[in-house]
């Protein structure tokens, strides 16, 4: 494993509002990132917890594409997601939907931002809005952010090694 910086992984709702903000630097450039966020060949290698195996079916990494992948602990399928493309901005944003198939009701719009830090550094901010507090509770509740943390750090991993 090769040595990379930590970051701290922000993880914030603001009480009043349905939404989710998550912030990440991660020790890379902007082009380099969001090569990892949008080629699936490289999602698949980071995306959730370290447990899981995320199996694209299909993706369509541009604006008006689509994609639909599931999450398999040892051989078994235990969730499944899919979604839109609305914006794709090469190296700079990403807007999509993010749905669980075990709860359509629950879609989430997701603005994704790549900055630039300077000295080959990248500040991610996802911002996640949902329908209703309720259902951004259930979201902060099913463990998404050990999927998050243990993303990033694998994120972490697959660009010192790329």
């Amino acid at each position: 494993m090769n040595a990379t910086t930590k970051y701290e992984t922000k993880i914030e709702a603001d009480p009043s509002l349905p939404t989710v903000t998550i912030t990440r630097d991660f020790d890379a450039t902007p082009d380099k990132v969001f090569r990892a966020w949008i080629e699936p060949e490289l999602v698949s290698r980071w995306l959730g917890p370290k447990d899981l195996e995320m199996r694209i079916d299909t993706w369509d990494g541009r604006t008006g594409g689509a994609y639909r992948y599931r999450a398999v602990r040892d051989g078994e399928q235990i969730a499944s997601f899919y979604g839109s493309f609305h914006e794709v901005r090469p190296s700079s944003r990403l807007v999509q939907t993010f749905t669980f198939d075990g709860a359509p009701d629950g879609v989430s719009l997701e603005t994704v931002t790549f900055e630039d830090l300077g000295d080959g550094r990248t500040r991610v901010v996802a911002l996640s809005v949902v329908e209703s507090l309720e259902i951004r509770d259930m979201i902060l509740a099913s463990g998404m952010d050990t999927g998050v943390v243990e993303g990033y750090e694998q994120l972490d991993q697959l660009l010192a090694g790329d």
